[in-house]
Parts: C-alpha cells; sequence; structure tokens
C-alpha cells in the first residue's frame, strides 16, 4: 500500500485551508458518505462500520445454505479496517486494469476520501429520460456493454447499479467497491450475479422495454465469458421458480424492489430458459 495514502498533506493541490478543513470534516464524522469541496475541487468522504449488518445479511446466508446456491451469499462482513482494505484493494485492482475508477487521496482506519467522479450514470439518466429517450436507452446497453468487457477481464463489481457507475471520456467508471461476491462464490457465478442486479435496474427502467433489455443482453455477451453466461442460466432458472410466489406477494403490495425482481428475471427467464420454462413465466405475466 502507498504509505502517502495515510498523510493528508500528500493529496495533490491541497492547501494548508484544505486539509484543515478535511480534518475537521473527518473528526466530526456527521454521515457516511459526505461531499467536501476543496479548493481544488470536490472531494468525497467515506466512512465504514457506521451501519449495524442488516438481518438481510443473516438471511442471505440462511438461504444460500438451504438451497445450495452461492450466488445467494452475501460479501463478508468485516471490521472497519478491513473494509477499508477491501475497497483500496479492489479500486487498485480496477484501476490496473485500465477501467475508470475514483483515486483514492487519504485513508484512516475507518475512512477514505475519494475523488470526484463527476455526474454518476443513475443521474445522467434521469435528465435523458425526458430530454433524449434513446440516448437514455443507449446508456443503458453501454452499462451492459462495458460489464461483460468488465468480466472479460476476469473481474466482477458485485453491485453495477447506475448510482455506482460514471462516465469518463465515454467509457464506464466504476465506484463504491463495498462488495465482494467473489470471496463466497466461484468467479463465473458473482459475474451473472453482476449482470442479474445491472438487469434488476435496466428492464424496468428501459424506455423500449424489452428491445432496449434485448440490446443490452446482447451487448453483454459479446464480450462476457461464456462460463458466466452458462452460470446466468443457471441462477435465472432457480430463481425463475419464485415468480409466481413474488406475484402473488404483489397482489397484497407491490414495492419497488418486488417490482424490479418480477420484471428482470421474467424478461431473462423468457429469452435464457427452455420453452417451457419460458411460457411458464410469460403465463404468469397475465395473471
Amino acid at each position: 500500500m502507498d504509505g502517502r495514502l495515510n498523510d493528508l498533506s500528500a493529496i495533490p493541490d491541497a492547501t494548508a485551508k484544505d486539509i484543515e478543513t478535511l480534518l475537521a470534516v473527518l473528526a466530526r464524522g456527521a454521515r457516511r458518505i459526505e461531499r467536501v469541496e476543496m479548493s481544488f475541487g470536490t472531494v468525497w468522504v467515506k466512512r465504514y462500520g457506521t451501519e449495524r449488518p442488516v438481518f438481510w445479511s443473516w438471511a442471505q446466508n440462511a438461504l444460500a445454505l438451504l438451497f445450495r446456491k452461492p450466488f445467494l451469499r452475501p460479501s463478508p462482513q468485516l471490521d472497519r479496517k478491513a473494509m477499508v482494505d477491501r475497497e483500496v484493494r479492489r479500486i487498485a485492482a480496477f484501476a490496473a486494469a485500465g477501467l475508470p475508477v475514483p483515486r483514492v487521496l487519504y485513508r484512516s482506519g475507518s475512512a477514505l476520501v475519494l475523488s470526484d467522479a463527476g455526474p454518476t450514470i443513475g443521474a445522467q439518466l434521469g435528465v435523458l429520460k425526458s430530454a433524449d429517450p434513446a440516448d437514455h436507452d443507449d446508456l443503458l446497453v453501454a452499462c451492459a456493454a462495458d460489464l461483460g468487457a468488465l468480466h472479460a477481464k476476469r473481474l466482477c463489481h458485485g453491485r453495477p447499479h447506475p448510482r455506482d457507475l460514471f462516465l469518463e471520456g465515454g467509457r464506464v467508471g466504476y465506484m463504491d467497491f463495498e462488495e465482494e461476491p467473489e470471496a463466497v462464490m466461484p468467479l463465473p457465478t458473482a459475474q451473472a450475479r453482476d449482470l442479474w442486479l445491472l438487469f434488476l435496474q435496466l428492464v424496468p427502467s428501459a424506455l423500449e422495454g424489452e428491445t432496449t433489455a434485448g440490446r443490452a443482453l446482447s451487448a453483454w455477451m459479446e464480450s462476457a465469458p461464456g462460463d458466466a453466461f452458462a452460470e446466468l442460466c443457471l441462477l435465472v432458472a432457480f430463481l425463475a421458480k419464485f415468480l409466481w410466489l413474488t406475484r402473488l406477494i404483489g397482489r397484497v403490495h407491490m414495492g419497488s424492489d418486488l417490482r424490479r425482481f418480477l420484471a428482470a428475471t421474467r424478461y431473462l427467464s423468457q429469452v435464457l430458459l427452455p420453452p417451457r420454462a419460458a411460457d411458464a413465466s410469460k403465463a404468469g405475466k397475465d395473471d
């Protein structure tokens, strides 16, 4: 690890006033993620260990054991320092592979100071939705294409949500490396999970619906490893078995998470699974 990351005065272009401001922000510990304006631009302070482990992590482990499905396992629960170490290490790995990532400007035992990557793709999609619908869906397809290229480099992100992606020189960049699914499951399984998680956001938000979803899936498949595609088919085949249950729950309360699960899993099951399974999924669409 670069020893200069432990020295605030080593931050490029930082003035004495900047260092004083950062010291105050780091000591205050107000929020988990905090935007700070410096003389040279915006930086982000990210704190770790501020949230208690949620019930869902325990439930995921229980389900993974019950069904013997590695893709259900959550990333390892770590202490603050180990969480910082993990994010710094994963940022370095992505940078070494030539992928756009924020720069780590400073680290402590429980926090990072990161460079600003500009507007997230999630924010850009919000603008394009009404300003330029065609570009909106093209950007969704670009996310899938770049995710496939990422997987071809034998990497995975763990949570490729549009709010954790950005554009740099026309390329998709990645941030928020809190997940490390490849630590608890085979890499192809983690990559398949990446694609499914992206489609949870992509399918419901695509303005051209399944046309855009089909373009996005094809774009991912152009670069993605064959073993990741095989794992995706297995993942979708398992999840498709529970579509009937989520529809039943949805009749009582159709929350946004449930709606995304239904839209993405139903679409992927229709295009990836054998006709009999796909027809069963499609039949439920009109329930």
